[in-house]
């Protein structure tokens, strides 16, 4: 099962149960609406199903109580846990211009030119958008915006992207 991280719990909010969640979906009020259940994968790296129970916005996060964590002392357990989706779940995209995390991911970096580059590892998410994060020939990791600027191509049927980065990036 592939899964796609939609969110992660920054901490818990109050003393009643409810998270604070950064929120890493395009798509918040779909994933995260009452009765959706989510793969939440803890620190220790065990897995578990949660249940929405509610979810509101604050702050630029979401505020979401799970049915499975009825208190703070749950919620303290929670910290840290990244909130996932199964992809086979996911609809299909109607946008030509939108892409799951999952589709970028291993997908060939090449130059307008053909010259590889790396391979797409993951995607970053900061304050000022999405990255691409290469993974290099040479073991290093490069970080490139995900603007169709630099990125003027994406080939999922061909396995790649193309760059066109401006000098200096890479």
């Amino acid at each position: 099962m592939t899964e796609l991280l939609v969110g992660r719990v920054a901490k818990a909010h109050g003393i009643t149960g409810e998270l604070a969640v950064d929120i890493h979906t395009d798509v918040p009020d779909e994933r995260f609406v009452p009765g959706a259940v989510l793969t939440a994968r803890l620190r220790d790296r065990s897995v578990r199903p949660v249940t929405v129970t509610t979810a509101r916005p604050h702050s630029g996060r979401l505020l979401v109580r799970f049915d499975e964590v009825p208190d703070r002392n749950a919620a303290e357990h929670m910290r840290g846990a990244q909130l996932l989706v199964d992809v086979d779940e996911l609809p299909p995209s109607d946008d030509p211009d939108a892409f799951y995390d999952h589709e970028l991911q291993g997908l060939a970096a090449v130059l307008t030119d053909g010259t590889e580059v790396g391979t797409v590892a993951e995607i970053a998410r900061g304050p000022g958008g999405e990255l691409l994060v290469l993974k290099r020939p040479d073991g290093t990791e490069a970080l490139v915006p995900f603007v169709r600027a630099i990125v003027p191509e994406v080939d999922l049927k061909g396995g790649r992207v193309v760059l066109d980065p401006p000098d200096g990036l890479l």
